[in-house]
């Protein structure tokens, strides 16, 4: 996260801007990204939407890896997450062609990964994170990453988007959009979507075998106060005990461990 301040005007919070105005009228070339400025992103964003899947791919890379780096947020974070966020239902990325040689992008269609990107970014900013960086001093600690705090801001407006794909009719963008909401509805505004978000949640349980997409519902579940006890298997108790064995470990390091730390708990 850059302690600066940000250079850039953010839509209200509630909004979801349209995607070519945010395109053309945000300032990428003065917004901060891990390895310099914006400059490149419009180009980048613009290709996710091509109608060739293989574009799409070749363009992700450049498009958020560009304002990903060390599960921080950056000045140039929010207009991309909100770019995203804006997108999702756009034809080409909605129908989620298959390439000219009839195969699939090797690590998922476009829609997914975008969905999936949205769910860690907002992981980047959740209350957990927010309470790891500022301690007893929350308010301060977000004065002072204003890039965080404008991504939280927005949250209302990108779960906007990714709850219109909660009944998506296949089964791989209905828990990448439940995985991205989860952490989205932190924000005091979209409290009331807890209740909705649990009944995708146990559907997800009862048909998903996918680890990580298991321990995001459960962590969410048990969050809002849900006893999970009845929905787990044999392997989601394998691993909540395995966990469990990760986190005594760490905390047998003690303070004197040097070799770097983690900032939440397992699964890493």
């Amino acid at each position: 996260m850059t302690p600066s301040r940000s250079r850039t005007e953010y839509p209200h919070p509630a909004e979801l801007p349209i995607a070519h105005t945010l395109l053309e009228t945000t300032d990428w070339a003065s917004l901060a990204t891990p390895c310099g400025t914006g400059e490149s992103l419009p180009a980048a964003l613009m290709r996710l939407t091509d109608p060739d899947p293989v574009v799409r791919e070749s363009a992700l890379p450049g498009a958020l890896g560009t304002v990903t780096h060390q599960n921080s947020i950056y000045e140039a974070t929010v207009p991309v997450a909100l770019y995203v966020a804006a997108i999702l239902d756009h034809p080409a990325i909605a129908t989620d062609r298959s390439r000219h040689d009839g195969e699939t992008p090797r690590t998922g269609p476009t829609l997914v990964r975008l969905l999936d990107w949205l769910g860690d970014t907002a992981r980047d900013a959740d209350d957990e994170c927010v309470a790891l960086g500022g301690g007893d001093r929350v308010e301060d600690f977000l004065d002072e990453c204003e890039e965080m705090r404008a991504f939280r801001d927005a949250r209302p407006a990108i779960f906007s988007a990714v709850r219109t794909l909660l009944g998506h009719d296949r089964a791989d963008v209905r828990d990448a959009a439940l995985v991205a909401a989860i952490p989205l509805i932190e924000h005091p505004h979209l409290i009331e979507y807890r209740a909705d978000l649990a009944d995708h949640a146990r559907s997800l349980l009862a048909t998903s075998t996918d680890r990580r997409h298991r321990d995001r519902v459960f962590d969410g579940l048990r969050a809002w106060g849900h006893d999970t006890s009845g929905l787990e298997n044999a392997s989601d108790i394998a691993a909540r005990e395995h966990y469990a064995r990760l986190r005594a470990a760490r905390a047998s390091w003690g303070a004197g461990w040097t070799g770097g730390g983690y900032s939440q708990d397992p699964p890493f």
